[in-house]
């Protein structure tokens, strides 16, 4: 398994090399559309690059924001068009599972359509959600906007501790989970802030 991961990274790492903002911006939408290609290699490695003056900060972000909505996208229609019965049937052969379903419904379900903004920062449940939210109809250009707003505060942690990281920028693979954590709890302290001057001043 240790040889597997070396190798993804390895391959990640070299595409990415090679093909700058593209290799950044296309390796997050094959993530977003529910291929296990992981971007706390992706985006921090664009952090690396960004250390080494290869890249540009903000460009970086950008290719990783708009990549993982491209491949939302793509994913979102997954689900409008063949519904659930063919994600039950073909699933398996992208990665999918009936356990992901269940839990990408479960946080549709409970938290409506605001679940594709929030969930973009947890792990495993960001790159399935966008499936629920094609098969109920979601509207699209909502969905574009949750989905863009959610994935660029993740998209702007990982390149910048890439950057800050510099060659060591692969330390953060063991606490990418805990970072998930941090980022929605974050933005959820914002959120209430925001609420609670927005009542002040009514």
């Amino acid at each position: 398994m240790t040889e597997l991961i070396e190798a993804v990274v390895k391959f990640i790492t070299s595409y990415i090399a090679a093909l700058g903002y593209w290799g950044v911006g296309i390796g997050m939408a094959i993530e977003s559309a529910n291929i296990p290609l992981p971007s706390e290699v992706i985006l921090p490695f664009g952090g690396y690059l960004v250390s080494t003056g290869k890249l540009d900060f903000y460009g970086v972000v950008m290719a990783g924001t708009v990549g993982g909505t491209v491949g939302s996208a793509l994913s979102y229609y997954l689900g409008l068009w063949g519904g659930r019965p063919f994600l039950v049937k073909y699933g398996r052969y992208f990665g999918f599972s009936m356990k992901h379903l269940e839990m990408a419904d479960y946080w549709f379900n409970r938290y409506g359509e605001a679940t594709v903004f929030f969930t973009r920062l947890m792990p495993i449940i960001r790159t399935f959600i966008s499936l629920p939210a094609g098969i109920s109809g979601m509207n699209f250009k909502r969905f574009l906007l949750y989905t863009f707003l959610g994935s660029l505060p993740w998209s702007l942690l990982l390149v910048y501790i890439g950057m800050k990281l510099g060659q060591n920028w692969h330390a953060i693979e063991p606490w990418f989970h805990r970072l998930d954590v941090v980022i929605v709890i974050g933005i959820a302290a914002l959120v209430f802030y925001f609420w609670r001057q927005r009542k002040k001043s009514q």
